[in-house]
């Protein structure tokens, strides 16, 4: 029997306009990037769907324009990306 995604993995976020790198730590320590065309992207290890609920509802909370959401399988070359 195989077992549903639980939604586990590795994830990048981007955001509109850059943020410090300060906002590390509240974002759970993911990693921040910032992009040359003023986006943020946020990267980092997400432990299933309700963390990952969790994390949108801050970006949400901060009233920061969410762009994409993307989930980074480790063992393939591409993502696969949702856009807003």
């Amino acid at each position: 029997m195989q077992r549903a995604n639980t939604g586990s993995g590795l994830y990048e976020i981007r955001v509109k306009g850059h943020l410090d790198g300060r906002w590390a730590e509240w974002f759970g320590g993911m990693t921040i990037t910032l992009a040359d065309n003023g986006d943020t992207i946020l990267t980092g290890p997400i432990a299933d769907q309700a963390a990952l609920h969790g994390m949108l509802k801050k970006v949400r909370d901060l009233g920061i324009p969410l762009l994409s959401v993307n989930f980074v399988n480790p063992g393939q070359a591409k993502t696969e990306e949702v856009k807003l």
